[in-house]
């Protein structure tokens, strides 16, 4: 089944899809659980949209997200080159952030909540990120964005 998951991951159409209910002001659809994030692309300076699962939220202005593709994937790259970017999630749209790496202690105990939180998430989440990448989840970058009110 983590087969049919890792195609669909990679299938540009299937995780575009969501960027237009983002778009249409009807995150909250998706209860918090998906955002939009906005960024630039650090060489075309264009602005970039992927739609990603939070993996915790500790507080109403922080979000924290997981680079299942590690730190080769676009996203993860653009806000390494620039942290400044756009949160849309629940009924808040497209709010200031600005995006820090956690280090391995911090990303070890956010992942440790989620396995606690979301056992069978985890084990989905850690059987597709094992086989699209050959790493184990808890390798993966984490990220934290902090939303400007």
């Amino acid at each position: 089944m983590a087969g049919v998951g890792v195609r669909l991951l990679r299938t540009r159409s299937f995780v575009r899809a969501p960027i237009g209910v983002f778009r249409a002001r009807l995150g909250l659809l998706f209860g918090g659980r998906l955002m939009l994030l906005e960024h630039t692309g650090r060489s075309s300076g264009r602005p970039r949209y992927v739609v990603l699962e939070t993996v915790a939220r500790p507080s109403r202005d922080r979000v924290v997200i997981a680079s299942g593709f590690g730190k080769q994937a676009q996203w993860f790259r653009n806000l390494v080159a620039d942290a400044r970017c756009w949160v849309s999630i629940g009924s808040r749209h497209r709010v200031s952030a600005v995006a820090r790496v956690l280090t391995l202690d911090e990303s070890a105990t956010v992942l440790d909540g989620y396995r606690r939180e979301h056992p069978k998430a985890y084990r989905k989440l850690g059987g597709l990120i094992e086989e699209a990448t050959g790493s184990d989840i808890d390798q993966v970058p984490l990220v934290e964005l902090t939303l400007r009110s």
